[in-house]
C-alpha cells in the first residue's frame, strides 16, 4: 500500500509516495518490451560492450559503467519482482507508485533466490548494475526517432529504524519502465519455473518464445542468424547456433518445444510450438486442486 514517502534521496523521490511491498506469492509478470528486445547481458561475467540494436523505428543502445558493467538477465528479475508487486496492487485496488520499498528476502524469494547473506550482497550487487545501466530506446516514442534515455533504477538505498537495524530496501523505477507495468496491454505472466533456469541465452530465449508465441498452436520461428543480432550476445555466431541447438536438444525451456531445421540454401530457422509437457505453474495449480478436494494422488 502506499505511505508517505521517508526516502531522503534525490528531488523526484519527494513527489511519490511510498508503495511498500505486498506479502505472499502470486504470479510473475514481464513486460514485453524487455521480452522482445536486447535489454540485458546474457553472460556472468562483466560486460562492458555497449548493446546496440536497431530495426525499423526501433533503436536502443544500453551501456554500463567500467565499475559494474551492465545489468544482467539475471539482474532483470529485480524489475520482474516489481512489475508482479504493482501489477497484483493494481488488481486488487491497492494504489501503487514507482517508489518501492521491500525486504530482501521477499525479493529473494520470489525469483528463486536463498536468503543467505551472499544473497543478500548479490541482490546490492544486482540493483547497483540496474542503477548504473544507461538505455537510450526510441521505443514507445511517438515523435520520429527520438530517444529515451533512463537507468533501470532512478535511486536505490538501504533502509534502517532509529537504532541502526535493517528495515530493508527502497527503489524508484523510471517512468519509461513503470509506465508500461501499469499498461495491461504490455504486461506477460511467466511460468515461475523461469527463475529456474541457468544460462543466459536459456533465459533470454524463453522471454521471446513467450512473448512472440503465446498460445499459439501453430508456434512461430526465427532465422538464427537475426535471432542471433536480435539477442544482443557477443558471442560469435557460431558458438550462438551451437548453444540454441543444445537447448532445443534439452527441451528445457517451460511451456514450450524447440527444434532447429535448416532450410535448402543452408540457412538454420528455430522453430517454436506450445509444449505438450505441463508447465510448473499448471502442475501447482492442479496439485492444489487435487489436495483441497482430498483427491488421491
Amino acid at each position: 500500500m502506499s505511505k508517505s514517502n521517508p526516502f531522503s534521496g534525490g528531488a523526484e523521490s519527494t513527489n511519490l509516495s511510498l508503495f511498500s511491498s505486498l506479502p505472499g506469492t502470486f504470479a510473475a509478470r514481464d513486460v514485453q518490451d524487455l521480452m522482445s528486445y536486447p535489454f540485458f547481458s546474457l553472460a556472468k561475467s562483466k560486460r562492458i560492450v555497449p548493446i546496440d540494436f536497431s530495426a525499423g523505428d526501433v533503436a536502443i543502445r544500453v551501456e554500463g559503467t567500467h565499475e559494474h558493467g551492465i545489468a544482467t538477465i539475471w539482474d532483470a528479475d529485480v524489475l520482474i519482482w516489481s512489475a508482479s508487486q504493482v501489477v497484483e496492487a493494481r488488481d486488487h485496488g491497492i494504489a501503487t507508485s514507482r517508489l518501492l520499498a521491500a525486504a530482501p528476502h521477499e525479493i529473494l524469494r520470489f525469483v528463486g533466490r536463498g536468503t543467505s547473506q551472499r544473497d543478500y550482497l548479490r541482490l546490492k550487487a544486482a540493483l547497483d548494475r540496474l542503477q548504473s545501466t544507461t538505455i537510450a530506446t526510441s521505443l514507445r516514442q511517438h515523435h520520429g526517432r527520438r530517444l529515451h534515455r533512463f537507468s533501470w533504477i532512478n535511486e536505490w538505498k538501504e533502509r534502517a529504524d532509529a537504532a541502526g537495524r535493517p528495515r530493508g530496501v527502497e527503489m524508484i523505477l523510471p517512468d519509461w519502465y513503470y509506465s508500461a507495468v501499469t499498461d495491461p496491454g504490455q504486461v506477460l505472466t511467466i511460468d515461475r519455473a523461469y527463475f529456474n533456469l541457468t544460462g543466459g541465452l536459456e533465459r533470454w530465449l524463453y522471454r521471446l518464445v513467450r512473448k512472440h508465441g503465446g498460445r499459439q498452436r501453430a508456434g512461430w520461428h526465427f532465422d538464427l542468424r537475426y535471432l542471433h543480432y536480435k539477442s544482443g550476445s557477443i558471442a560469435r555466431y557460431s558458438d550462438f547456433a551451437l548453444d540454441i541447438r543444445r537447448i532445443a536438444k534439452r527441451q528445457s525451456l517451460p511451456g514450450y518445444s524447440l527444434r532447429v531445421s535448416r532450410n535448402r540454401d543452408g540457412a538454420e530457422r528455430m522453430h517454436f510450438s506450445p509444449s505438450t509437457r505441463p508447465s510448473l505453474d499448471t502442475a501447482v495449480r492442479e496439485l492444489a486442486a487435487a489436495m483441497r478436494f482430498g483427491d488421491k494422488l
